[in-house]
Formats: C-alpha cells, sequence, structure tokens
C-alpha cells in the first residue's frame, strides 16, 4: 500500500529550517565535514534527501511544497546583485577576464569529455553531452529544455530523465567537492606564509549586539531586494523570445547591480552590506534546503552505470582544471582558492552552491572581496553565454545528418 504526504508551504519551510538546523550540527560535530568547509545546507539536505528516499523505498511518497523556491532563488540573485560594487569591479576587471577564460575552457573539456566517454563506454555520443556542460556547467534547466531537445529532434531515447540525473549528481558533486579542493589551495598557501582573507569581511551572519543589522535596515535592505525582484521579473518576461532568453534571475542579478550603484551615484542611498549579507545568507541557506530536499534519488539509482562513471571522470577533469589552471592565471593567491571553490559549485551544479562553497571557506579563512563579484557575474550570466555557444558548435557537429 502507498501512502503519499504532500506537505504545505508551513510545513515544507519547518522542514526546510530543520534541515538547516541538522546541517549546521553536523558540521560542527563531524570534524570532517568542517575542515573540507562543506556548506550546512549540503550537509543536512543529502540526509534529508536519503530519508525521503527510504521512505518512498517503505512505499511513503513525500512531495514538499515547491512554491518558495524560485522566489528565494531570486531573492538571492538580488542580494548578489545589490552586493556587487562596479568600483571595486573595475578594480578586479584582469581577474575578470582571467576567470572567464578558464571557465571557457572547461565547458569545451566537458564536453569533450562526455563524447569520448559515451563514445568509449558504447552510447550515443549525444549521451555524452548530456553528462557534459548541458547539466553540470547548465544545471536542471539547462538539461530539461536541451535533453527535451535531442529527445525530440535527435531521437536519443530518455535524454530527459538523463539529464535530470547528471544535473543531480553534479549539484551534489558541486558542493561537496569544492570546500575540499579549496582547502587544500589554502593549505598551501598558508604553508608558504602567503597572506588570507582580509579581517573586514561584514560575515554572512550579523554579529551580536550594536553590530547587528536594525529592524529599519533590514527593512530597507528587503525593499531593495524586492524591488530588484521584480525589476528582473518583468525585464524577464519583456525580453524573451522563443530563439533566446536569459533567465529571470540573471535579470534579477543586473537589476540589483544598477540599484546598489545608481543610487550610490545619485548618493541618495548606500547599501548596508551587513544587512545585505544577512538577507541573503538565509535566502541561499533555505533555497539549497529545499532544493536537495526535493531530490529524487531512487531516481538517480534506476541509471545506468556508464552514465555515473561519466559524471565521475567530469567530477575529477573540473577538480583538475580548477587547481591546475583556474588556480594559476588567476594569481596563486587566496582570491584564486576562493574563486576555485566558486568554479567546483558551478562548474559541476549550480552558481548558489558555489558561492556556498566560497562562503563556507571565507567564514573560516577570512574575506576574499572580489571572488564575490567576478564568480556571480561568470556563474549567473557569462557562462550561460558561453555555454550556448559551445554547445551549439557541438549539438551541430555531433547532430550533422541525423
Amino acid at each position: 500500500m502507498t501512502t503519499s504526504l504532500e506537505p504545505g508551504v508551513t510545513a515544507t519551510l519547518a522542514a526546510a529550517a530543520a534541515v538547516l538546523v541538522l546541517g549546521r550540527a553536523m558540521v560542527g560535530r563531524i570534524p570532517v565535514l568542517a575542515r573540507y568547509s562543506i556548506p550546512a545546507a549540503v550537509a543536512g539536505g543529502l540526509l534529508a534527501a536519503a530519508g525521503v528516499a527510504a521512505l518512498h523505498v517503505a512505499g511513503v511518497r513525500v512531495r514538499f511544497d515547491g512554491s518558495m523556491t524560485p522566489a528565494l532563488m531570486l531573492a538571492f540573485f538580488a542580494s548578489v546583485g545589490l552586493g556587487a560594487d562596479l568600483r571595486l569591479l573595475a578594480r578586479g576587471g584582469v581577474r575578470l577576464i582571467a576567470f572567464t577564460s578558464a571557465i571557457a575552457a572547461m565547458l569545451i573539456v566537458q564536453n569533450l569529455i562526455g563524447v569520448s566517454m559515451a563514445s568509449l563506454l558504447g552510447l550515443d555520443p549525444l549521451v555524452g553531452l548530456l553528462a557534459g556542460s548541458i547539466t553540470l556547467s547548465g544545471g536542471h534547466g539547462t538539461g530539461a529544455a536541451w535533453g527535451q531537445k535531442l529527445q525530440d529532434d535527435y531521437g536519443v531515447a530518455g535524454a530527459p530523465e538523463i539529464a535530470l540525473a547528471a544535473a543531480t549528481f553534479g549539484l551534489v558533486a558541486g558542493g561537496l567537492v569544492g570546500g575540499p579542493v579549496a582547502r587544500r589551495l589554502v593549505d598551501r598557501l598558508a604553508a608558504r606564509g602567503s597572506p588570507l582573507g582580509t579581517p573586514h569581511d561584514p560575515g554572512p551572519v550579523a554579529t551580536p549586539g550594536g553590530d547587528s543589522p536594525s529592524v529599519d535596515r533590514l527593512i530597507v535592505t528587503l525593499l531593495l531586494i524586492t524591488g530588484a525582484m521584480t525589476i528582473g521579473t518583468a525585464l524577464a518576461r519583456w525580453t524573451a523570445h522563443p530563439s533566446f532568453a536569459l533567465p529571470a534571475f540573471v535579470w534579477t542579478l543586473f537589476a540589483g547591480v544598477l540599484l546598489r550603484n545608481g543610487l550610490a551615484a545619485a548618493r541618495v542611498h548606500e547599501v548596508d552590506d551587513r544587512a545585505l549579507a544577512f538577507v541573503g545568507e538565509i535566502a541561499l541557506a533555505l533555497f539549497l534546503a529545499l532544493a536537495l530536499m526535493g531530490l529524487r534519488l531512487w531516481e538517480v539509482a534506476t541509471l545506468a552505470a556508464p552514465l555515473l562513471a561519466i559524471v565521475v571522470v567530469q567530477i575529477a577533469a573540473v577538480a583538475a582544471l580548477a587547481t591546475l589552471l583556474t588556480f594559476r592565471i588567476l594569481g596563486a593567491d587566496y582570491e584564486a582558492a576562493v574563486m576555485v571553490a566558486g568554479q567546483c559549485g558551478f562548474g559541476l551544479g549550480a552558481t548558489p552552491t558555489a558561492i556556498a562553497n566560497m562562503q563556507a571557506v571565507t567564514a573560516r579563512f577570512g574575506h576574499a572581496p572580489q571572488a564575490f563579484i567576478v564568480v556571480p557575474v561568470v556563474g549567473a550570466f557569462l557562462i550561460d553565454l558561453m555555454n550556448a555557444l559551445t554547445l551549439g558548435g557541438f549539438v551541430g557537429w555531433l547532430g550533422a545528418g541525423r
């Protein structure tokens, strides 16, 4: 007998909060999680997903309410945009160019590995793209879109399900790999006596006492965040085009950038970075908790071993590329190590995972201001454009004559 459980909005939010509390307790009590900077939302979320999978096997179907997830994602990207001081970005222009070049190389390598591995394993080469930059750098949304296209136009059976599985593996791996890779680089820097983070980090969570954001500052910050969300959603709707459309979170990010820098240039308002970090951290933590709670691990478990083999090779490749290429061309310093954590996050999973990775590292070793400007811009916008161009070329090549 099968039983269905569909928690409403309130119960789902309570479950997400419980996942975060559990995750923080796990990170605090399990040394390996703290040592490798595993985000609390990832630790607790994976345990929750495993629990939901166990209930599924026992005949209990749990489906959490996902209506809050899009708004939380937009709120997070609004906070990222509002935190983007273009004066700081101008000073990090060389890093932006270098990081973008490294990510472009990563996209090509991911697809070459995917196609090569698929061919070696006797699979359709287009399946390799589904386990390449389509899902690992594009995420679930890009995977779903391309999966349907490859199934409908090129006859790749089960492409949407393959894309979902690859994106799921990548999302989990992105949260697990980024911290250890960055920690190894930070340890190497510390051994050489290189400086680490700056001491003036406002921190993702308010400190007690007079430094805590006031209610008035939080309300103004919420106004700016919801304003950026409203503008971004409207721009996404107005600019939608069948052949090319930027997702709403990209427009929301840029709306935040324009709001912050426009208000500053007009000398109307300076964004409170501490209040902004406070609200943004809450939105990000809840978004990741809800995303991981909703993973359908039993569907992933039914996939063929070759897909898992391809993804495992991709994980190793991204970690190696980030360490051997990205870290070096970015200057081989602490900022570069933090950006490597971000690259592992969105090169295997999603931009929020990248930011969570970087926050976990900087919470322990200190602030990295340029990383929190460059990585969101590349991860939320430039990578989508580069990925679309890269995939267009690969699909055109592999699908010719089919």
